[in-house]
């Protein structure tokens, strides 16, 4: 299927995050098998375990289950697009442990009360208006006993600006494309607070949080700019590049083009500010 054909969630995973780019697919590849690392740790995981994936996505928490949940287990990949859960269909072949619901976080009426042992999620709550009510169905779909453990950024904590770089005499040009980009209110709107908060009115108990958080620290350079502006930040953003071309002249992205790849010649590292969450709670 052709980028183009897919729904903005799948044209994202499967293309835009990382704009057909091997180096830019492996530059950010260890941070996501260490964030699938630490949700199915949480999880708590046993053999014979049915684990319902909540925005699956490409399937890196649910395949990462698939080798958790043994031979008498089951994982259920569940998301908005029915491009992805596709993409999830093939990757697991004919492998009879695997299940597939098209539904969103918020409204998990295809999933029968208490049918599952671990419901696991990563960023996923970023893209959702009603948190509280992704809350209230994870507990309903719950067994007594079934554990949550769930990933999230806090973004409203992030870097400000593009990169963390500080642009100099091309700082108005580089604003003007910071403009482009939407405030999406779900995405930014919360943080570590309103999580525990959300979790513990939906009724769960023995709620363990992890945050982290890392202020204007260093971070690698950029390896290659033109690769990078292929890139889209989030799903519902433009990629650098069409931001590039919707606020700027020609000539002014030029010069910003040149600022940029200056700063690749001469390794010039990136700033990150940054706060990731952690949380797992139990169905009592």
């Amino acid at each position: 299927m052709l980028e183009c054909d897919m729904d903005e969630w799948a044209s994202w995973l499967l293309g835009r995050r990382d704009g057909g780019d091997a180096g830019v697919r492996a530059s950010f590849a260890p941070a996501l098998a260490g964030f699938r690392d630490g949700v199915l740790d949480r999880a708590r995981i046993g053999a014979g375990d049915t684990v319902l994936d909540v925005g699956t996505g490409t399937g890196l928490i649910g395949l990462g289950a698939l080798e958790r949940v043994g031979v008498d287990g089951r994982v259920i990949f569940c998301d908005v697009s029915a491009d992805l859960l596709e993409s999830c269909r093939r990757a697991t072949g004919d492998d009879r442990r695997c299940g597939f619901v098209r539904a969103a976080a918020d409204d998990l009426s295809p999933v029968h009360d208490g049918s599952a042992d671990v419901v696991t999620t990563r960023s996923v709550l970023i893209y959702v208006e009603d948190k509280p009510a992704a809350f209230a169905e994870f507990l309903r779909v719950l067994r007594p006993g079934g554990r949550l453990s769930i990933f999230e950024p806090v973004n409203g904590f992030g870097t400000p600006g593009l990169f963390g770089l500080d642009f100099g005499p091309v700082a108005e040009l580089a604003a003007r494309v910071v403009a482009v980009y939407p405030r999406i209110e779900a995405m930014v709107g919360f943080d570590e607070r309103d999580l525990l908060r959300w979790v513990r009115e939906a009724g769960f108990t023995g709620v363990t949080m992890d945050y982290r958080a890392q202020v204007d620290v260093e971070g690698p350079p950029i390896a290659d700019w033109h690769a990078l502006k292929r890139t889209a930040p989030n799903p519902l953003a433009p990629t650098y590049a069409e931001a590039i071309e919707a606020a700027l002249t020609a000539g002014e992205s030029a010069q910003l083009d040149a600022y940029l790849e200056k700063a690749v010649a001469e390794a010039t590292p990136t700033r990150r500010t940054a706060a990731t969450v952690f949380l797992a709670a139990v169905r009592p």
